[in-house]
């Protein structure tokens, strides 16, 4: 994708998504910002007692300066996302799981209860002649799970669709029907909290996401 313009449209402003993730390319994609995407490599693992939500913000925030770091010093304005979503239960992280039988365990006590979605956000800002700067938040959505039935469990662990997702299901694919309701940002569930993350890259001086206002960014359904 092409680099889009400034807000001045002096000068193109390039946008880096630092991820490996193609759920939060093709959220970035239909939201209409132009974009490269750049794996980022770090350690992903939380500090002792460090709390889930600082930990996601860090998290996005040493992705997006490792990629920086990695492209070097930029000839234009850039902007590199950082992104880290993760599950919490009763104040506990639920991370991707580690084998079939981690994946279970964790749909096992999801089950029939709500949990928080968090994702950290990131924008770092660079341009020549100016020092980086890094904007950065969490955002976090109520996510409450129906009861779900051994057999569920074991089929959709066998479809092997958990295994790369944190706490082990995707709402956009084969868990979609295990959720009764949400409270927040639907986004931020699938990985990429849109509204935020556009709202961070406009204070950052990025370019306007053509598509925001025909898709649903963000939204809350009701209990039932």
């Amino acid at each position: 994708m092409r680099p889009a313009e400034s807000r001045a449209g002096a000068r193109p402003v390039e946008i880096v998504l630092a991820s490996s993730s193609p759920r939060r390319r093709e959220l970035l994609a239909r939201a209409g910002v132009p974009f490269r995407a750049v794996s980022p490599d770090i350690d992903e693992r939380p500090r002792r007692a460090e709390p889930p939500a600082a930990f996601a913000r860090r998290v996005a925030r040493e992705k997006a300066a490792a990629v920086a770091r990695r492209l070097g010093a930029s000839r234009g304005p850039r902007r590199t996302i950082g992104c880290d979503t993760i599950v919490v239960l009763a104040g506990q992280i639920l991370g991707k799981p580690r084998s079939a039988a981690d994946a279970r365990r964790m749909l096992r006590r999801l089950s029939g209860r709500t949990h928080q979605v968090i994702s950290g956000v990131a924008v770092l800002s660079e341009a020549p002649g100016r020092r980086p700067r890094t904007r950065s938040r969490a955002v976090a959505t109520e996510v409450r799970f129906r009861r779900l039935s051994e057999k569920e469990i074991r089929a959709y662990v066998a479809s092997g669709d958990p295994m790369d997702k944190a706490g082990a299901y995707g709402i956009q694919e084969g868990a979609a029907h295990f959720v009764r309701w949400i409270r927040g940002s639907y986004s931020n569930v699938v990985g990429l909290p849109l509204v935020e993350l556009l709202d961070l890259l406009h204070r950052a001086g990025g370019p306007p996401a053509a598509g925001s206002r025909r898709i649903g960014l963000g939204c809350t359904m009701p209990r039932g």
